[in-house]
């Protein structure tokens, strides 16, 4: 698995993007304020419900299911001999007490098909920092539920629990703690349900699949909180490689109820040809860094999320180092809508989400010199999901009509419309730079056979790609970004000609006005 290298400097290229609302300053999930952007009251609800996941983990059963096959915790190495010598689809009940696997690295329960493993009341399967891996293997339509798995220590990009990404697994009501590298891995058609997953090295998830198709992933009324404790980014600088939850090349992604917060970078990244995502009732707050990022990808729904106080850690870093580039808190690099790609819609639509105080808004990015076969193309040789071959991307077709539209990622087709945007400096505690609502791209440089030299991608993304907000209402100080990071609007400049944003929006200088 290649990195996805995260560019400091806005010449060299940012990335993806950064999602959803806010509402109160309170610690805890709730209500936001009565508007037109505001979420809907059964939304902050189904949120708030799932809010203290890890405080209040649900219990399981008691007593062993009839049929099941008990697994004792005084037995080294039990879950997975009985693993072993049990037929597929087989129950397993996992007393109370702590389970150990043999003291090898390499130890791992490798399931049949169609087992199931339930933890009683106070289970944990804990990998001793010796066990790399928990559950392994490829057989599909796995159960996990009520059960602790701790303590795995995973290598970087790897993870503990499905580790192969096998596809059809469910892990619900279960607590993924403490782990190195990656608490879960996904295969398709994968439930991730009313689970903990949190304080792990990586990722709470890392959404990726070596072979074959990732698609239909569920992932509703989670905690994802704490992650990357291994802080990734410093130690492999721009590698784009942590998150609460990172996917890669999903194709559809339904992302509901949960609450991601306090992780040690980004909150929420699509990175990489990832298609039809809906993102939808989510609190996504505290993150150190966005609260979601969409890059280079295809069409999502964003809406009813509340988010709120993100990015005041990475936000404010890149201030004092003098970078003048808008780092937001929904940040879409290189990501828009295409209507040639099949998903539940054409566009990227963000709307009814409230965002409170975090380091700025939404920033629409893309790379004048990231493209397919560019050596700028941080996406480790990837191309778009509309040129299958790479080095189809080449002088002299490129330059011409269909490659010199398909060869890049482009962000388009954004529709922003109906959020609340609220922005209190004093909360935030800063003065300039994170008061940010953007549309731009860099000045076309590179490599020397590139065709996209110059203001022409930055021209496109801001007048020509069909990028809009309207009907927001915004409280605060808000500034605006078009063009390039050097043209900063005021709202009246940004309403007006040429860039005509926001029409039907309000604002009101002072926030809570």
């Amino acid at each position: 698995m290649g990195n996805k290298k995260r560019h400091r400097s806005w010449a060299a290229a940012p990335l993806a993007l950064a999602l959803l609302a806010a509402t109160s300053c309170e610690s805890t999930p709730g209500a936001g304020p009565e508007s037109k952007a505001a979420p809907p009251r059964s939304a902050a609800s189904a949120v708030r419900s799932v809010a203290r996941v890890c405080a209040e983990p649900a219990a399981g059963p008691a007593k062993a299911p009839e049929g099941a096959v008990t697994v004792d915790p005084a037995v080294i190495g039990d879950l997975a001999a009985k693993t072993e010598n049990s037929p597929p689809n087989t129950t397993f009940w996992l007393r109370p007490g702590k389970h150990r696997l043999d003291p090898d690295r390499y130890a791992q329960v490798v399931p049949k098909e169609g087992d199931r493993y339930l933890g009683a009341p106070g289970a944990v399967l804990d990998g001793g920092k010796k066990n790399q891996y928990a559950f392994a293997g490829t057989a599909r339509d796995v159960i996990i539920r009520y059960l602790t798995v701790q303590h795995f220590v995973a290598p970087p990009d790897e993870g503990v629990v499905n580790h192969d990404s096998a596809d059809g697994w469910v892990i619900e009501h279960a607590t993924v703690q403490d782990n190195s590298g990656a608490g879960l891995m996904a295969g398709a058609r994968q439930q991730v349900r009313a689970n903990c997953l949190r304080d792990n090295g990586q990722y709470g998830m890392n959404a990726y699949k070596a072979e074959g198709p990732l698609g239909g992933l569920v992932i509703e009324g989670n905690e994802i909180a704490g992650n990357n404790t291994g802080d990734w980014e410093r130690r492999r600088e721009g590698c784009g490689c942590t998150g609460g939850i990172k996917f890669w090349a999903v194709n559809g992604a339904e992302i509901h109820g949960n609450w991601v917060h306090d992780n040690r970078g980004t909150g929420l990244w699509a990175d990489t040809d990832n298609n039809d995502f809906l993102i939808e009732d989510n609190v996504l707050e505290g993150n150190d860094g966005a609260a979601l990022i969409y890059e280079t990808s295809y069409n999502a729904v964003i809406r009813n999320n509340t988010i709120r106080r993100n990015n005041w850690v990475e936000g404010r870093k890149a201030a004092d180092g003098g970078d003048t580039f808008p780092y937001a808190t929904v940040y879409l690099s290189e990501s828009g809508g295409e209507p040639r790609i099949k998903a539940r819609t054409d566009k990227i639509e963000i709307y009814r989400n409230v965002l409170q105080d975090n380091w700025s808004g939404i920033t629409l990015w893309e790379n004048a010199d990231r493209f397919c076969n560019s050596p700028a193309n941080t996406s480790s040789g990837d191309c778009t999901l509309l040129v299958r071959d790479t080095h189809r991307c080449a002088q002299p077709a490129i330059a011409k009509a269909p490659l010199y539209d398909d060869c890049r990622w482009k962000t388009q087709r954004v529709d922003i419309h109906d959020n609340r945007f609220e922005l209190d400096m004093s909360v935030v505690k800063c003065t300039e730079k994170c008061d940010r609502m953007a549309v731009l791209a860099n000045y076309g440089t590179y490599p020397d056979w590139s065709p996209y030299k110059g203001e022409g991608v930055a021209e496109a993304i801001t007048r020509k790609q069909h990028n809009h907000w309207h009907d927001n209402v915004y409280l605060g100080p808000w500034k605006f970004v078009a063009h390039d990071p050097s043209q900063v609007l005021d709202f009246g400049q940004w309403q007006g000609t040429p860039y005509q944003q926001d029409t039907g929006s309000k604002l009101h200088p002072q926030a809570g006005g």
